[in-house]
């Protein structure tokens, strides 16, 4: 079994293709014409778009699935290049493995990508030991791609997949043609990765499973430091070495030090804040927050560079936007060039995204399941809202493990919003202690709030939605999980209620 990551040639399969982190590297290989398969439990518009490009995606995570590599023994080397006018190709299996897999050359087996979510007991992944595939964590794939190029990693607690985006962006219409890898999906390029022919390569890094331990790059950009994973750190400390250990192993650190762990325990090279009196080396002055976007003056050490007009609400995009300013000087771009990139940065799906309008309702989206993002995106929310209008915060739990270590900082994370809906934990995965459910964090929420609602499921929520809902407000679905699956039917029921 070989311990890196051959991109020569040697064909991938990844177990959970359709993930967005595992189908973003996925297509960077699918782009550069690598042998691509991997499985998939449900079809979705991301598993069509690598069967598109020729990736070969199964329906089930099955042991039989890797049957398709013995199939492809006896054809030539180019049996599993990737064909950018293939048709989409989803292959049932159902079969478990034969013994004949067991005759395959080590050669011909493929390296297997797995992420944290894919446990020991997996039938597939269980296939790819028993054939003696290389099986590689997801990250380190993206170390390996990482290595390539000069690349810019983004890390962080919170706003890693906004300012990984706009730095994408940013380096993309100052024309220098970056491969990009990211945690959402952006509409500039249509998805949540670009390959570029470009040296540059800017991707978003998870801390959430440690692996950030193992990338090391030219640029290094940590947004903020909280415990935010409790399934994985037991103690904030933990969360820092492993930023620190990320550090160390960059060449530069752009960081934020109005986050006082970074600041404090990270003391990264180039720095910046929206505070000028922290005397970072980017900062912002004549700051306008307004319904339709930020207005700031931009400093660097001390010099005026211009102003900046950012289409994104909120003090948190605002940094978000100066980490991609900082990065943006250090490769030698003019921050004329900066500044015109940003105005027309949307963000990516899910973050603040507005899903739909009826009845002059907003239905927006957005991933935030930390209290801390819970507080930034109702403040955002707070500042687009009308006057007389409410804002709805419609928040879904993300975890057992999380939602029971900040129950008391989500019970205070919602005085931004008139009115507040819970329903019950999304589990990812994790199993019911007992010691915690949505019915009970609704009840602390309404220590501090006045107007809470407790729906335990998600068609209760769509009911109560449909009846309350009013002209003007705006309605901020928020979390994690699958909540959003909801606003399409809400919308459409609102519509025909007219």
């Amino acid at each position: 079994m070989t311990n890196y990551v051959d991109l020569s040639g040697k064909p991938f399969h990844f177990v959970g293709i359709g993930g967005i982190g595992m189908s973003a590297l996925a297509y960077i290989l699918a782009k550069r014409r690598l042998p691509v398969s991997g499985s998939d439990i449900r079809e979705s518009h991301i598993t069509e778009k690598l069967a598109a490009l020729g990736a070969h995606i199964f329906s089930r995570q099955d042991a039989s699935n890797l049957e398709f590599f013995r199939s492809q023994t006896d054809a030539s080397p180019q049996a599993l290049a990737v064909s950018g006018n293939s048709a989409p190709v989803f292959l049932k299996s159902s079969r478990r493995a034969s013994p004949a897999i067991a005759n395959s050359k080590i050669a011909d087996l493929p390296q297997v990508i797995c992420s944290t979510a894919i446990h020991a007991g997996n039938l597939e992944y269980q296939a790819a030991l028993d054939l003696g595939c290389p099986i590689f964590h997801r990250s380190d794939l993206l170390a390996a791609l990482i290595q390539e190029r000069y690349s810019i990693a983004v890390a962080g607690t919170h706003g890693k997949t906004t300012t990984s985006s706009a730095i994408g962006y940013m380096l993309l219409k100052a024309g220098l043609d970056p491969t990009i890898i990211v945690g959402g999906e952006v509409k500039a390029w249509e998805g949540n990765a670009r390959l570029g022919n470009s040296q540059y390569l800017v991707a978003e890094a998870d801390e959430s499973d440690g692996s950030l331990v193992k990338l090391a790059c030219q640029i290094g950009v940590v947004t903020n430091i909280e415990l935010d994973h409790p399934d994985h750190y037991k103690s904030l400390e933990q969360v820092v070495k492993t930023f620190q250990t990320f550090a160390q192993q960059c060449q530069h650190v752009v960081g934020c030090i109005d986050c006082q762990t970074v600041r404090d325990r990270l003391q990264p090279t180039i720095s910046y804040s929206l505070n000028p009196e922290m005397a970072a080396d980017y900062t912002v002055s004549n700051v306008i927050y307004g319904a339709d976007g930020t207005i700031a003056t931009v400093w660097e050490r001390g010099k005026e560079l211009g102003q900046l007009r950012l289409p994104l609400l909120g003090q948190h995009n605002l940094s978000n936007a100066l980490a991609a300013i900082a990065v943006g000087r250090l490769l030698g771009v003019e921050f004329a060039a900066i500044a015109d990139s940003l105005t027309t940065f949307e963000g990516a799906r899910r973050r603040f995204e507005l899903r739909g309008v009826v009845n002059d309702i907003q239905f927006i989206d957005d991933y935030a399941h930390h209290p801390s993002e819970l507080q930034a995106t109702l403040a955002a929310a707070k500042l687009q809202a009308k006057p007389q209008t409410r804002v709805v915060a419609i928040f879904q739990p993300h975890r057992y493990s999380r939602t029971l270590t900040f129950l008391s900082d989500f019970a205070k994370s919602f005085s931004h919003a008139d009115a507040v809906v819970l329903t019950d934990i999304y589990s990812a995965g994790e199993s019911n202690s007992g010691q915690i459910d949505g019915e009970r964090l609704a009840a602390l929420v309404a220590n501090h709030h006045p107007q809470v609602t407790y729906l335990p499921t998600l068609a209760a929520v769509e009911e109560f939605l449909v009846d309350n809902l009013r002209s003007g407000d705006t309605a901020l679905f928020l979390g994690a999980g699958n909540l959003n699956q909801i606003i399409p039917n809400a919308i459409e029921r609102i519509k025909a209620k007219g």
